[in-house]
């Protein structure tokens, strides 16, 4: 088991953050870490919950506010969006201090931090004071040097090109 658990950001405008936090969750549980997947500012339930089924029946334990971010769903008012979140992060607090989890996989809370929906200095102070095995997995856009400067592992994945450029749109089973 592990004694000291790192802090990992995936970050950047190119493909693969989720997949890169999700792969990791995978190898986890398979080596029987216990795991949390929590999700920020997104739906997986309009893509089929494909990767959250798989941790789901690999094990890890699911967290998430359910509702899309506002740019997305016209419905979410960004005043209904930040109250979800923000509970939805203290939701996720109170589990971590009462479940003894190997691995906190965050999914989009860059994004939620980067607009305000979740407090950086919140986020910080959550880390600061984590567990001390608990390995943490953050990932989404534009992390910030605060974040960067405390996180163990960063990964910075960039777009160099893109079908979506071309017009093509998201492909099941490739990029959702």
């Amino acid at each position: 088991m592990m004694e000291t658990g790192f802090v990992h950001i995936y970050t950047g405008e190119g493909k693969g953050k989720t997949t890169s936090s999700v792969g990791m969750g995978v190898r986890a549980l398979s080596h029987g870490l216990k795991v949390c997947y929590s999700y920020f500012s997104k739906n997986p339930s309009l893509y089929g919950n494909t990767e959250v089924n798989t941790l789901e029946k690999l094990g890890a334990t699911i967290m998430g506010e359910g509702n899309q971010h506002p740019s997305f769903n016209k419905n979410v008012t960004h005043k209904r969006h930040s109250e979800l979140t923000k509970e939805s992060f203290e939701n996720l607090k109170k589990l971590i201090s009462h479940e003894d989890f190997d691995m906190l996989i965050m999914d989009e809370v860059l994004i939620s931090v980067g607009q305000r929906f979740i407090d950086e200095n919140d986020l910080i102070v959550f880390i600061q004071n984590k567990p001390k095995k608990l390995e943490i997995v953050m990932t989404g856009r534009d992390a910030s040097d605060e974040l960067i400067d405390i996180a163990d592992y960063v990964s910075y994945i960039g777009m160099v090109k893109h079908p979506y450029e071309k017009g093509i749109e998201s492909r099941e089973g490739i990029e959702y």
